[in-house]
């Protein structure tokens, strides 16, 4: 299982994807922050649960998750996205199944804190990529869209498509 804000699903969220499609059967896509009355603030990454951090639905993130499965080739039925209230362990086992092995990249404080997290709620992870620097950001593409930059080059195809077609560019 990856798991993200996906705000918006960006390239590097991508080569996340990749990965962990690389070394399993059937891919779980956790979508964090699926609730914005829900979305509590982290010490570790203070702007996660701001507004301007958030601007995409869960619906509009799900079919940005889907949108770049399919850019990658992936069969449909083996991608399964689901909400993922990262915030909230105790509500984890109500939408991940049970054994499922967890994907991180770590690439600040925040991925820690949920490595430990994930560790103590008795889930195997595997870190991707360790030692990579991140090149990219949901911020960065935000900060694209409102300048009225090119941003096409710094999401998938596919999600550039959603993202036109909701008329969700500028946010």
């Amino acid at each position: 299982m990856i798991h993200g804000r996906f705000q918006p699903f960006h390239n590097g969220h991508l080569e996340y994807m990749r990965g962990a499609a690389e070394r399993s059967d059937e891919l779980w896509v956790g979508i964090t922050n699926p609730d914005p009355a829900r979305i509590l603030p982290e010490a570790s990454d203070p702007a996660r649960h701001l507004p301007e951090s958030n601007p995409y639905t869960y619906d509009e993130r799900l079919l940005m998750v889907k949108a770049a499965a399919g850019d990658l080739g992936l069969d449909p039925e083996r991608v399964h996205v689901i909400p993922f209230p990262v915030n909230e362990p105790d509500l984890w086992a109500a939408y991940v199944p049970e054994g499922i092995t967890q994907y991180l990249r770590l690439f600040s404080a925040w991925g820690g804190e949920k490595k430990e997290r994930l560790l103590a709620a008795g889930y195997e992870v595997v870190i991707l990529d360790e030692g990579v620097e991140k090149e990219l950001s949901g911020a960065d593409v935000r900060a694209a869209m409102r300048a009225g930059s090119e941003w096409e080059s710094l999401v998938p195809p596919g999600v550039a498509r959603v993202l036109r077609d909701l008329d969700r560019v500028a946010v």
